[in-house]
């Protein structure tokens, strides 16, 4: 797993991928530190999370799209069957290092918060739980385009595929005004990112909203596992 992790986070930093998705990050949330922190004069830097909690799911499949579907457009697929690692090892390994250039990007709300206590220190609690609730929401979006990459060689149709699901998942709630059936309500409420995702931005931790991030992130990893269990079978 170490091999595969480090192979990828070498071809983050000498690929022009990894320093596109920083500079867009940085640039989008420093605009929105600016804009609802510093002009506001205010140390609540929730809108900034909750303004990003949108933005990541745009920016995630820029990292995810290359994971597998570039090793079957290079050929080299085989290789990674062949190879004397298995293949949850493989998965934990690229999955690991997208999730590590996303946290790299979230580093820069560190820089914020300092900015702000020099100023007056925010409310701690509330800014663990907005950073704790992105770094969740950003290891689900990478599992699922992981997964989504294990399922084709394009790496277009990855980034639109894992973009789609993530889309569908934060805004599956809305649709529940025109739902008739309770039952079904309550599902795409208990599937909807955002409904998990509020409790987090108030300095809240729930235990059943951890569990619910971190239970998509283990099954779009699994199924990733299993596919790729079955491509070397066939």
């Amino acid at each position: 797993m170490t091999a595969i992790y480090k192979r990828e986070m070498r071809s983050y930093l000498t690929s022009p991928v990894g320093y596109v998705f920083l500079a867009v990050f940085f640039a989008i949330s420093g605009y929105y530190f600016f804009a609802t922190s510093l002009v506001s004069n205010t140390t609540d830097m929730s809108y900034v999370f909750s303004n990003l909690f949108s933005i990541v799911i745009f920016l995630v499949p820029m990292l995810t799209m290359r994971l597998f579907s570039e090793e079957r457009k290079q050929k080299t697929e085989q290789a990674l069957f062949t190879a004397p690692v298995g293949f949850p090892s493989i998965v934990m390994g690229k999955f690991l290092a997208s999730l590590s250039m996303y946290t790299l990007g979230m580093g820069i709300t560190l820089a914020y918060f300092l900015v702000m206590c020099l100023f007056q220190v925010p409310d701690l609690v509330v800014f663990c739980g907005n950073f704790l609730g992105l770094f969740l929401l950003g290891a689900a979006l990478c599992a699922i385009g992981t997964y989504i990459s294990s399922l084709t060689e394009n790496q277009v149709i990855a980034a639109v595929g894992s973009l789609a699901i993530g889309m569908l998942l934060l805004f599956i709630n809305s649709f529940t005004p025109v739902i008739s059936s309770t039952l079904v309500m309550e599902i795409m409420d208990g599937l909807s990112f955002y409904q998990h995702y509020l409790d987090f931005t108030r300095g809240l931790l729930n235990l059943s909203d951890l569990t619910f991030f971190v239970s998509i992130t283990a099954l779009f990893l699994f199924l990733t596992v299993r596919h790729l269990e079955r491509r070397r079978v066939s």
